[in-house]
């Protein structure tokens, strides 16, 4: 609401977060998607677009793929007129932050989420990070109650023991380098994924019967029914039982 017009050009690499279609859509302006190629470098066709403003989910999810942060302060240059935002909701699971193009790229505007690495999804809290001047047009458009003292009092607690979260975060990188492993073990192509989650394909393999046969054993998978993700289960990292669990579970339907 604060930075695109009914008609305005939204740019975004697909497939990525959902939410951005429903975003632009509610704002009546125009969704421009570009496709990924299959390893999910920044997709060329966002340098010839003119957009009002371009999302970009680093890393990405569904494919916890990230481009270097290097190509996002290179693209943005080239589009001093667009806004870029760079959707970060992941980024403590990978190995850089565009928070240091901030303060050197006026149209580079970083958002932020307690809901992933704190484990705090229920709070609803999020951070925003730019010029003074896009700040102060996110602001005006904000409830005047937008977050309530409960989950800002979880917030502060949290932001008081980040030992915590980067614990967790270490853990989830171990259990992910694991997963990794057992999946392509079974014949998955995984992408290297800097999030919490990972993505797995079997090229040209519609996937939803393993979906299915998984949520029948109690094993809840993400599957895509869309013609760019109907081959891959999104698997989000959990505890190493859970990894356990998913991969026999695996090795069980692929002998059926």
């Amino acid at each position: 609401r604060a930075c695109v017009d009914p008609d305005d050009v939204v740019a975004y690499p697909y497939p990525t977060y959902s939410l951005y279609d429903t975003l632009v859509e509610i704002q009546a302006g125009r969704a421009y998607r570009v496709s990924y190629p299959d390893s999910f470098a920044l997709p060329k066709g966002l340098w010839s677009v003119d957009a009002k403003l371009l999302f970009l989910c680093h890393p990405n999810s569904p494919s916890g793929t990230a481009v270097p942060v290097d190509t996002i302060a290179a693209l943005a240059r080239e589009k001093p007129r667009t806004l870029v935002v760079v959707d970060e909701a992941y980024v403590d699971f990978a190995a850089e932050s565009a928070m240091k193009l901030v303060p050197h790229l006026p149209n580079v505007l970083v958002l932020r989420t307690l809901s992933k690495s704190f484990s705090l999804a229920g709070l609803r809290i999020g951070l925003a990070f730019g010029t003074t001047e896009t700040i102060a047009e996110i602001g005006k458009i904000k409830d005047s109650y937008n977050v309530n003292r409960a989950s800002l009092a979880g917030a502060r607690a949290a932001l008081e023991d980040t030992a915590w979260m980067r614990a967790n975060v270490e853990r989830i990188c171990r259990t992910r380098a694991r997963l990794c492993e057992g999946l392509r073990k079974l014949g998955f192509e995984v992408p290297e994924s800097q999030a919490n989650f990972v993505l797995a394909r079997k090229r040209g393999v519609r996937l939803e019967g393993v979906y299915r046969a998984l949520k029948e054993r109690r094993i809840l998978v993400r599957y895509f029914d869309t013609p760019e993700l109907y081959d891959a289960l999104r698997i989000t990292v959990g505890t190493d039982a859970e990894i356990d669990a998913l991969l026999h579970a695996l090795e069980e339907i692929a002998l059926v």
